[in-house]
């Protein structure tokens, strides 16, 4: 399959670094492109925010990588974590990750969650996708959906979107496998397992029929496209029928991708990072023919997590635009896009802290989760129009 023909565009950005979430004025207006907002806190006192999700009554979920899942109602953060959340790996970067309603969630009452699950052997885990129904602030009949072949430290992946057709796409890292040796043979580059893959299932865990490795011999069916690192941001847009994901690169390289059927994004053999410390070489080439490209490229890298595409009316001049969260950069990232063409970068909301999600609320605010690396309480807060 050929490459996007869209141009690749790699932005040199430095950043200021903060060693903790900043104290943010809610009267203070940010200027930007088209819109001027203010950043308000939505709810404060939460460890390790990792995803955000709201109920048609109004409620807004919250998963904490410890392993809790919470609700805030009314504004307010309730004392108690959600019973039924299954027993995650609450170390490094493992814990519970994503939660995402079904579409039908008001006749169905449906969650989808994914966490890194404890593996029986050398204390190690994987990524595992659950749904459950969510009643009286309770997780019932929890059922197992998707239990990835892979193992390793870290890269977990885990963000899960609804296509509107019935489907659920979700991602899974390269689990920190080396990118070193024969790169050709990298687990990334292996369809057996489930290493650096973007998946699709059928919203009852089920295979669908026109995934593109159906029927090949050894190979994961549930795969829609490989050679990714660790695509921590995934987002659809609805109006265009596109999948776009972020992926961190190394030390450099972070990546936009568009993601299509049974395309390769060239994990680790091609790429535009290098080794952590010294800076050594990984890849053989930045691209390769056949193989797809980044329809856009940080270095250095921002380490992107949470990903938006927005169609709300709070912002009308940002409508389509897509929204990138930067842990490492702290900074939200708005890239307007023209199809598969970035066509200009507005950095947003710098300097609070790590943006681990980014997601649009019902009120057609951009609300974003604050992670502190050390696991102090840090916040929600969403960006409002200043008038």
């Amino acid at each position: 399959m050929a490459r996007t023909s869209a141009a690749l565009l790699v932005a040199g950005l430095t950043f200021a670094a903060a060693t903790a979430v900043a104290a943010q004025d809610p009267g203070a207006v940010h200027r930007s492109a088209h819109h001027d907002y203010r950043v308000v806190t939505v709810v404060d006192g939460l460890v390790n925010p990792w995803s955000m999700a709201w109920l048609p009554n109004g409620d807004m979920l919250v998963t904490e990588r410890p392993g809790r899942l919470r609700v805030v109602r009314d504004g307010r953060l309730l004392p108690d974590p959600v019973s039924g959340v299954p027993a995650v790996f609450a170390r490094g970067q493992g814990g519970l990750m994503d939660v995402v309603p079904h579409p039908d969630f008001a006749s169905n009452r449906m969650l989808y969650l994914s966490y890194s699950k404890p593996l029986a052997h050398q204390d190690s885990s994987t990524t595992a996708i659950i749904r459950a129904r969510f009643e009286n602030d309770a997780l019932h009949d929890v059922e197992e959906l998707f239990v990835a072949r892979s193992s390793g430290r870290g890269h977990y992946g885990s963000r899960i979107a609804f296509d509107g057709a019935g489907h659920f796409f979700f991602t899974v890292g390269d689990r920190q496998a080396p990118p070193s040796g024969d790169l050709e043979s990298h687990p990334a580059q292996d369809r057996s397992n489930h290493h650096g893959t973007v998946n699709r299932l059928n919203d009852d865990g089920s295979i669908p029929g026109d995934n593109p490795f159906v029927g090949e011999t050894g190979v994961e069916p549930s795969i829609y496209s490989y050679g990714h690192r660790n695509p921590q941001g995934l987002a659809i847009d609805h109006a265009a029928g596109t999948v776009w994901i972020t992926e961190h690169g190394p030390q450099g390289g972070d990546e936009l991708n568009k993601v299509l059927p049974g395309a390769n994004y060239g994990w680790p053999v091609v790429g535009y990072g290098v080794n952590y410390g010294p800076g050594r070489r990984i890849h053989e080439a930045t691209m390769r023919e056949g193989w797809e490209n980044g329809v856009h490229v940080w270095v250095p890298s921002i380490g992107v997590s949470g990903l938006a595409v927005y169609d709300g009316g709070a912002f009308p001049e940002w409508r389509g635009d897509v929204f990138a969260g930067g842990m490492a950069g702290e900074l939200l990232v708005r890239l307007t896009m023209d199809g598969d063409v970035v066509l200009n970068v507005e950095q947003l909301a710098q300097r609070m802290g790590r943006i681990r999600d980014v997601r649009q609320g019902p009120d057609g605010f951009i609300y974003l989760a604050i992670e502190d690396r050390g696991g102090e309480p840090s916040p929600i807060v969403r960006l409002e129009p200043a008038n």
